[in-house]
Order: C-alpha cells, then sequence, then structure tokens
C-alpha cells in the first residue's frame, strides 16, 4: 500500500489522520512485512482511527471484531444458521441423514463473522480486532491460529486459507497484559499523548474554525490536566471536544469561568474536576 515512511504521512493526513514518524514508520513496517500491528496506548489517541485511516488510504473494507468479555467462537469466527438448518431438515423429510447433512453444513447455511470474513474473498480488506484486551484469554487461542497463518479450519468444510492477506490491527488498552504468543506474532506500537506541536496541529484540522491563539491555549490547558493526579486524565478526544465546545459557546479566550463551566467535557469524575478547578492556574499557562 505504501512506497516509504513520507508516503504513509502524507496519505493518511489527506484522510485527516496526522500521524507522528515513530506511527508512520510502523504502519509503513507492517505493511512491507506483512505483519499484524498491536498499538497499545490510552483511550482517545487514535488507535481505532489509525485503523479506519489505513482502510480509507487502501480503499479497503473495515472488517471490524470488537471485543469485549464473553466474545466467543461463534462471535468472532462463525457459527451455523440454525433456524435455516432446521427448516432445511424439515423440508427434506424423506432424505436420508447422510444426504441432508452434507446440504446443512454447505456455505448457504454458514454465518461468517469478523475473522472468517477478513480472510476470505480477494478484496482488499483492513481487519480491526478492537480493544483486545477485553476479551478473555482463551479468545487469544483462536486469533493465533489466524494471524499466524491467516487461515480457519471449519471442521464441517476444512481449513479456509487467505488468498490476500488482510492488513491487521489490534488494539489495546492494557487493562490486562496480552499474552507473549500473541504479541510475537505482531509489530509494537505505543500511541501516548501527542507533542503540543502535534496536539494543536491535529485540534486545527478537526476543529478548522477555531483560531490559532485559542487552539494554542487549549492544548496548554489540556497538558497541564494531563500533569495533574487525575482518575481518568483527558485524551485527544476530549481536547477535540472541549475545543469543538468553546467554539460553539463563541467563546475567544480562555478565562476562569470559561474553563470551570466546561471542565466536564474534558474530565469524566466530579473529584477530578474539583481538583482541578482548585489547582488550575491559566496565569501560568
Amino acid at each position: 500500500m505504501f512506497t516509504s515512511v513520507d508516503d504513509v504521512s502524507a496519505r493518511l493526513a489527506e484522510t485527516g489522520y496526522l500521524a507522528s514518524p515513530a506511527v508512520a514508520t510502523t504502519v509503513f513496517l507492517a505493511d512491507r512485512l506483512g505483519k499484524p500491528l498491536l498499538v497499545e496506548g490510552p483511550a482517545g489517541v487514535g488507535k481505532t482511527e489509525l485503523a479506519k485511516a489505513v482502510a480509507e488510504v487502501a480503499g479497503a473494507r473495515l472488517v471490524r471484531l470488537q471485543c469485549y468479555e464473553g466474545v466467543d467462537e461463534s462471535r468472532a469466527l462463525y457459527e451455523w444458521n440454525h433456524a435455516k438448518q432446521l427448516l432445511r431438515i424439515s423440508a427434506g423429510r424423506d432424505e436420508t441423514w447422510d444426504e441432508t447433512r452434507t446440504d446443512i453444513f454447505s456455505e448457504e447455511f454458514l454465518l461468517t463473522r469478523p475473522l472468517l470474513t477478513a480472510i476470505r474473498g480477494d478484496d482488499p480488506k483492513v481487519l480491526l480486532i478492537d480493544e483486545t484486551d477485553k476479551a478473555d484469554v482463551e479468545v487469544e487461542g483462536l486469533l493465533l491460529e489466524v494471524l499466524s497463518d491467516f487461515q480457519v479450519t471449519v471442521p464441517e468444510l476444512g481449513t479456509i486459507t487467505a488468498t490476500r492477506r488482510p492488513f491487521v490491527v489490534l488494539t489495546s488498552n492494557a487493562s490486562r497484559e496480552l499474552s507473549e504468543a500473541l504479541r510475537r506474532r505482531c509489530l509494537f506500537l505505543h500511541i501516548g499523548f501527542p507533542d503540543e506541536e502535534l496536539e494543536r496541529r491535529i485540534v486545527r484540522l478537526k476543529v478548522p474554525g477555531l483560531d490559532e491563539a485559542l487552539a494554542r491555549s487549549v492544548v496548554r490547558v489540556v497538558g497541564a490536566l494531563r500533569a495533574m493526579d487525575l482518575r481518568k486524565v483527558p485524551s485527544v478526544a476530549e481536547t477535540i471536544d472541549w475545543a469543538r465546545t468553546l467554539l460553539a459557546l463563541g467563546a475567544d479566550s480562555l478565562d476562569e469561568t470559561v474553563v470551570r463551566d466546561t471542565l466536564g467535557v474534558l474530565l469524566k469524575h466530579q473529584d477530578d474536576v474539583l481538583k482541578a478547578a482548585a489547582k488550575l492556574d491559566l496565569d501560568a499557562l
């Protein structure tokens, strides 16, 4: 998909995703080496958006597996359409079981889920396995087969091997440690909070009506909040939401009243709001 690291940066920027050199380099290598990309970092820093941007750049279909506690093979890989199978069995009462079994365990009755969907067909795809750390440990065993050989075994149909490998992005908020076996199969990328200059560029891109001076003030205040001992510091997503809030309110500068009244956009816990209101010194920024 990409010819160079600079090509990654330029083409992602066209979609509205401003990538740091580390991000651009790792995406380029994942594409060139054909390796899955494991992206870790706090929520709201652009991990999922990176997969979406790569799919847009490549003109590929985004196939998303949203992980959660309890997700299993039938939700991640495939399952059989049992209702349709029962109807088929009822309609073929004069057939032998061998004849019926051959029919009901065929493609017509197969419901493909994200992992199987991603490795079937010749069209380009980006497979996003989102919030991998929220899935049970047992699901990682399923991922190992898919990410090692890009193949899936369906006992009734045999082994299905990808004819065109998808670009794979796994995201994690590091709420639990992923297995070493899974990590070995991936290139690793940590996306943290961007530096002040990059975050200002992101804010100006996502909130084009915001002037330069206010964008700088917004980023500096968010940086000060991140330096505090809070339960949940604001991420890039909250920075953008706050910038949009200020624009909607018609604010052309930051003062104590505006900041105090809108802290709930940046912070999600009352004790964090109270701490920030007491400690934040706008004059020092």
